[in-house]
């Protein structure tokens, strides 16, 4: 007798099997509607992956019908100066009498040594997994910031834009690209703009337990940044998203009124590139809204 698990192979997946493989995981993920999947493969369907990386990810199937599946958002990011190739892993599934082919999926996943990859939203229950994997946490938890209560460490004349202005001062052209890619994905995107330089941020609007309206943070070139110019980024946040921004850390940042939560959003990396703490540009949070 044949062994359900060789009639197993593992591929990337195709355009032809979105529907399948969105009705799995609308199977796997029960909070998560199959009009969500629908969407997220739309979002991924508009992006274009480095070279040799999957538009999708991986899925494993059994005479032609999903039985797991595991996203993967790749892109090319400038980070300190060099371009540098990412991959988040998002959403993997594999139904029960599978599970012990699930590791199938990762080892797909992992075969590239100059490829980061991201874990940014890790269960609980799979963290001895992912370390096991090979992968190290990198955030501690996340800190909620109040940044009209914040005292920068000095005054800071600075106004904010949205990303479609075209600054009259320096600015980083690839930057202008990231602000405009991740408003084309629902963020929000701003410039600050000082008398001698624009700096970056993007974020995202969330709620916290369902009915508090906040933002978090996705990208900025430092966090150091956000305190920089935490007066006015926050006057704009209150008008337009909420009083709370969530950012992630390892410990409470100096300089902002808010609180740290350990333990809380950890996140995981393996690869040759650590990410900043204020770096989610292109991960499922920027481009799922998870």
């Amino acid at each position: 007798m044949i062994s359900p698990a060789s009639r197993l192979s593992c591929r990337q997946i195709g355009e032809a099997d979105i529907p399948a493989v969105t009705r799995l995981l609308a199977r796997g993920f029960r909070k998560r509607s199959r009009q969500f999947w629908k969407q997220a493969f739309e979002q991924l369907g508009k992006r274009e992956p480095p070279p040799s990386l999957p538009k999708y990810g991986y899925m494993i199937e059994r005479e032609g019908v999903p039985v797991g599946a595991l996203l993967l958002i790749c892109a090319t990011v400038r980070t300190g100066g060099e371009s540098v190739t990412r991959c988040n892993f998002s959403s993997w599934y594999v139904e029960p009498e599978f599970r012990a082919q699930a590791t199938w999926l990762v080892s797909m996943a992992l075969r590239r040594k100059d490829v980061t990859y991201l874990n940014v939203s890790p269960a609980q229950h799979t963290v001895p997994i992912i370390e096991a994997q090979g992968f190290s946490r990198y955030c501690e938890g996340v800190f909620v910031a109040v940044p009209l209560l914040s005292r920068p460490l000095r005054a800071e004349q600075a106004k904010v834009l949205d990303a479609f202005q075209r600054p009259e001062v320096a600015f980083d052209p690839s930057e202008h690209d990231l602000l405009l890619d991740h408003a084309s994905l629902g963020c929000m995107s701003l410039w600050c703009v000082t008398s001698e330089r624009a700096y970056p941020f993007v974020f995202r609007r969330r709620l916290v337990k369902g009915v508090i309206p906040c933002v978090q943070l996705i990208y900025c070139r430092d966090v150091a940044d956000f305190v920089r110019f935490a007066a006015p980024l926050g006057r704009f946040l209150a008008l337009h998203a909420g009083f709370l921004v969530m950012i992630n850390a390892n410990d409470p940042i100096p300089g902002l009124a808010g609180k740290f939560f350990r333990d809380k959003m950890p996140k995981y990396f393996r690869g040759p590139q650590r990410p900043a703490l204020g770096d989610l540009a292109y991960t499922e949070i920027a481009v799922l809204g998870v």
